[in-house]
């Protein structure tokens, strides 16, 4: 390609960037607006009159008890990324290598999961979740692993199958258990298979909202899509400062935590693809 041609290439993907980060850049200035300024001018940034500081993140905190919110996500995310990583890594390693009816019939259900469009589980799962008494964020961890399983248990199955079995074989001359084979040899090797999954799950299980609002009680726990949900006055007023701050407050620790890890996520692929 020539100069011209990279100039042009760049100068479209330097436009395509900002166009998908307008909508971020947005929501931030208008954090920093009073409720009328962003209501009459959502597109303007803060002038002297509009710019009211942090008074809308001061709102959503103690008004809303965002704060409470974002303990309770942080609850539910890491325990249920932690579940997924450790059960899924460990099925992935059975299926791969007990080569038996029972387990080819567990990774096909696995799979048969990542095609079931959740509308048409969602009434039974919240069903199922009250007789089970899974209403909590103890509870919900459990929901999420069956819900999670499916991807995760692919791509584990799949960079298994590239590990050579030599090395577990080596392992378990030397006097190892099935479980020390495992947890010393394999689970070191899948390394980058674990950060990129922990990476796709963390973003979906921070972000999600239909799973909490079906299962959870949010009269005693909500996360932080269900308080921004409910940020709401009487005859349907919303409260639009409070919601920019929060959606501004909600999305820093899910860029930090993927910014920090993206690279761990190009590792992981080029891993797999190069590995066998």
């Amino acid at each position: 390609m020539n100069q011209k041609g990279k100039w042009y290439g760049t100068t479209f993907l330097t436009f395509l960037c900002v166009f998908w980060i307008m909508p971020v850049l947005v929501v931030l200035w208008n954090s920093f607006k009073d409720k009328n300024a962003i209501n009459l001018q959502p597109f303007r940034l803060p002038t002297h009159e509009t710019f009211i500081g942090a008074e809308n993140y001061a709102q959503a905190i103690n008004k809303y008890g965002l704060l409470n919110s974002v303990g309770w996500t942080v609850f539910i995310t890491v325990f249920s990324v932690a579940a997924i990583l450790l059960f899924c890594s460990m099925t992935g390693w059975y299926i791969t290598r007990v080569n038996s009816k029972w387990s080819k019939i567990i990774y096909m259900l696995c799979i048969f999961s990542m095609v079931v469009p959740f509308q048409m589980v969602m009434f039974t799962l919240s069903l199922v979740a009250n007789m089970l008494h899974l209403t909590n964020p103890w509870g919900i961890i459990i929901v999420y692993l069956g819900f999670g399983a499916g991807l995760a248990v692919f791509m584990f199955t799949g960079f298994v199958r590239s590990i050579p079995i030599e090395i577990e074989e080596a392992a378990m001359i030397d006097g190892c258990t099935p479980l020390q084979t495992f947890f010393k040899v394999v689970m070191p090797i899948m390394k980058p298979t674990y950060i990129s999954v922990g990476i796709l799950e963390t973003m979906w299980i921070w972000n999600d909202f239909l799973l909490p609002y079906l299962v959870l009680d949010i009269k005693k726990y909500k996360t932080i899509s269900i308080v921004i949900q409910y940020m709401k006055g009487s005859y349907g007023s919303v409260d639009m400062g409070a919601i920019m701050a929060a959606l501004i407050l909600a999305v820093i620790p899910v860029i930090i935590f993927y910014l920090s890890c993206q690279k761990y996520i190009i590792k992981g692929v080029a891993a797999g693809a190069v590995k066998g």
